[in-house]
């Protein structure tokens, strides 16, 4: 459904975006992550047709986003930074004026702005003008405008910024309930937790540049490394981790816990509950540390900073 290849921009003599390459099929949500200045704001805009890009392609539905901008604009909607709201407007006036630029019979705009602004919570304020709104009411209802005309792509830039936490449970929901439907979405954001319980797959994206991109399990496995285990036992752990050495990978322990990486949990960890038993050791607790995408996220980045650094030392 949207499919990058080796896009790339250059403003004079900077390069924002750096030969990406992205594939999203239909009914998938991508994560593009990254620092401010990344180039996630201007990826998107080339996506959209908003940004013409240097060099490379990209397509949104099967439509080139340089040579059909206007089926792009049509089979996309967009939530950007900055939303553009039109504050003297009152909200229904607002969606209906963005229905008829999307072509939408005066059924189809009353139909659509009414269920949306339900969905979102907003129907009390439909006869509000926009400058009543507060900042999550204005990310809400710039993302009602993005759905209007039924898109089934969505490219949404942090998409619940500014939002309560019922707000933001609310849009989270509903990204899933769409997701259902073959919608097909592309986040930016910062919150990484967000990203980990709605992405399918992750891009991470520095100095313009995708320097990973796969889903959770295989960026843990890239760079994170091993499944990771925490024992807890009666005691101190004393000589534990030499005991254990031929098992397992520890790389932690305190006075009467343990770290570990193993390959096969389901294979060792039967046979150290055994062991570690069979020397009068009471287990209190074995069970697997939660890996985060924040975890992988810094590693990644520290990878790309470290190989950054040989680079230019080589140069220097």
């Amino acid at each position: 459904m949207i499919e990058v290849h080796e896009l790339t921009k250059d403003f004079d003599s900077f390069r924002a975006v750096d030969h990406i390459n992205l594939s999203i099929p239909a009914g998938s949500v991508l994560a593009l992550l990254g620092p401010n200045g990344a180039g996630k704001t201007t990826s998107v805009r080339m996506m959209t047709s908003i940004l013409a890009p240097t060099s490379g392609r990209a397509s949104i539905a099967g439509f080139d986003v340089v040579q059909q901008p206007e089926q792009v604009r049509a089979h996309v909607g967009v939530l950007t930074e900055q939303h553009g709201l039109y504050e003297r407007m009152k909200a229904l006036d607002y969606l209906d004026f963005f229905g008829r630029v999307y072509h939408l019979s005066a059924e189809q705009r009353r139909q659509r702005a009414s269920s949306l602004m339900e969905r979102f919570g907003l129907t009390f304020a439909l006869d509000k003008r926009l400058g009543e709104y507060s900042k999550g009411m204005k990310q809400k209802l710039a993302l009602v405008r993005a759905m209007l005309h039924d898109p089934p792509v969505l490219l949404l830039d942090e998409p619940t910024s500014a939002m309560d936490p019922q707000s933001a449970r609310q849009v989270r929901e509903a990204i899933v309930e769409l997701q259902h439907d073959e919608r097909t979405f592309l986040i930016t954001t910062h919150n990484l937790t967000e990203a980990q319980s709605l992405a399918d797959r992750i891009a991470i994206i520095r100095h313009g540049r995708i320097i990973a991109n796969g889903s959770f399990a295989e960026l843990a496995r890239q760079f994170v490394g091993l499944p990771l285990m925490e024992l807890h036992i009666n005691g101190h752990v004393n000589g534990l981790t030499r005991d254990l050495s031929d098992m397992v990978e520890v790389q932690d322990s305190g006075h009467d816990w343990l770290r570990f990486r193993v390959a096969d949990p389901r294979a060792t960890n039967p046979a150290l509950l055994r062991r570690v038993a069979g020397m009068g050791i009471e287990v209190v607790t074995l069970a697997p540390v939660s890996q985060t995408l924040e975890d992988i996220y810094l590693q990644v980045v520290k990878e790309d900073e470290a190989q950054e650094a040989r680079h230019n030392g080589s140069h220097s």
